[in-house]
């Protein structure tokens, strides 16, 4: 499944996302059903590629969601749809979760004024998420939005002024995750 972890170049055809029928190596064995445990580990795998976050970080997620009320699948997709990495990349102020999580490590965006160089900060409702007002900040997003303009989430809104800015109306919701993810498969696996 593409991930889209390169941004706009997995849009292309290069984006190499082939099957092989056998392994790689020289033996040319068939590939072997993959167990329940594998399926479940797959999903979360691709949930942590995804969203760029190690094991550490997934794992303290999982029990903060374990400990909230609600279900537990759909709250940890909302903390992990939260993160200010993912949200700078939906904005579209950077064309992958990389590439939004480096603008924010070098100091290109301000949360409500202030500069936030954490790629985990967790955004709250009412949050304004800025570029900030220094022309190479300004001319990395801008070339962002121009290469990819993309549709914002509902519980995003964008304002293209001068400096690109977006608002978090809501929290996001199960549903406003942009990829299809099993999180029923996630919970049984972090649980045992």
């Amino acid at each position: 499944m593409k991930l889209f972890l390169k941004g706009t170049r997995c849009d292309t055809p290069k984006c190499g996302i082939e099957r092989r029928d056998s392994p790689p190596g020289q033996q040319q064995s068939r590939r072997g059903k993959l167990t329940d445990y594998g399926v479940h580990l797959r999903e979360k795998q691709k949930v942590k590629h995804y969203y760029g976050v190690l094991e550490r970080q997934f794992r303290r997620y999982f029990e903060k969601a374990e400990h909230s009320k609600g279900n537990t699948g759909d709250v940890l997709m909302s903390l992990l749809e939260r993160r200010l990495d993912n949200i700078v990349h939906r904005l579209g102020f950077g064309l992958s979760r990389a590439a939004a999580r480096q603008l924010i490590c070098h100091g290109h965006v301000t949360v409500n004024g202030k500069r936030v160089n954490v790629p985990s900060y967790l955004v709250r409702t009412g949050d304004v998420i800025r570029v900030k007002n220094r022309s190479k900040s300004l001319d990395l997003a801008k070339a962002h939005l121009a290469e990819s303009p993309r549709q914002a989430p509902d519980f995003l809104s964008v304002t293209n002024t001068e400096i690109p800015e977006g608002i978090v109306g809501r929290l996001p919701s199960a549903d406003d995750v942009s990829i299809p993810v099993q999180t029923q498969l996630i919970v049984e696996l972090c649980s045992r």
